[in-house]
């Protein structure tokens, strides 16, 4: 959702950036970012799990020609870490709980589950100004999420988006911590958070606390199933906080597939929620 959003800044250059608060700035001084990416070009857009990233190089060539640019329409683009030979730098986006993307004054997400309602300036930790006039912003109330300059992708697992049942199989492994937990570490399956995690493991019927390690052929198939209509599913929704059985809890707290009362509980230090009738 947010690559598709800052996929509409590729082609734009960047003309000064507002990085006010030092905190949200990782592993360098705000003015090493700004002078890193000030004058560059955003060539592309892409997502490796939770992480937004931004291919920025120098613009066009000397001959006039642009370089070539990933492709910002599939999630499997340009995934490799490291700037390009060219020079380029890649500037990381991250989130966290109460942050959005604000790009030309829009942002794709209304509201989220842990933030404030309010839409106010203050809260924008982040800006890139184009010279078109036009900018993109990280507006982050509770100051979750931050922003890198090349972000170390390799400590990344495999994206959530394409991962294929092999890969799930590889990261569940034969560990005895708790399911939702396994889902949801980002050296494994990059791009799965707590919201998600509850939901595709409620679709998919499977305890949150059993054993990772521990699911027949036939539950990895039906979860690598659910991982995906999920992903989709919520994508188009508008966020990971419209899950069904996050907006049963908040309702009248009945599973919505066969009426029981949800369960509340913690699972690998985060609160869950989970149907003890179906969800075995």
């Amino acid at each position: 959702m947010y690559r598709r959003q800052a996929a509409r800044v590729v082609g734009r250059t960047i003309a000064a950036v507002d990085a006010p608060d030092a905190w949200f700035v990782k592993g360098a001084e705000p003015a090493e970012v700004v002078a890193a990416v000030t004058g560059r070009r955003v060539a592309g857009a892409r997502r490796h799990g939770k992480l937004l990233v931004l291919d920025l190089d120098d613009g066009p060539d000397d001959d006039g020609a642009d370089h070539d640019e990933p492709d910002a329409g599939g999630p499997d683009a340009g995934w490799a870490a490291g700037g390009g030979d060219d020079g380029g730098v890649r500037l990381g986006l991250r989130f966290g709980m109460t942050g959005r993307l604000i790009v030309d004054g829009a942002a794709s997400i209304d509201r989220l589950e842990y933030s404030s309602n309010r839409d106010e300036a203050a809260w924008d930790r982040f800006a890139l100004h184009f010279t078109d006039g036009t900018d993109l912003r990280l507006r982050d109330p509770r100051r979750l999420g931050g922003v890198a300059l090349d972000p170390d992708e390799a400590r990344l697992g495999v994206d959530a988006l394409v991962a294929g049942c092999d890969d799930l199989a590889r990261a569940l492994g034969t560990s005895r911590a708790p399911l939702k937990a396994r889902l949801m570490d980002q050296a494994r399956v990059a791009g799965i958070g707590n919201l998600l995690a509850d939901e595709i493991l409620w679709r998919a019927g499977l305890d949150p606390a059993r054993p990772a390690g521990g699911l027949t052929p036939t539950e990895l198939a039906g979860l690598h199933r659910a991982l995906h209509d999920v992903l989709a599913d919520l994508m188009a929704r508008g966020g990971s906080h419209t899950g069904d059985v996050r907006q049963a809890a908040a309702t009248d707290g009945l599973c919505p597939r066969d009426g029981t009362p949800l369960v509340r509980r913690r699972v690998g230090g985060r609160t869950t929620v989970s149907c003890p009738q179906h969800q075995t």
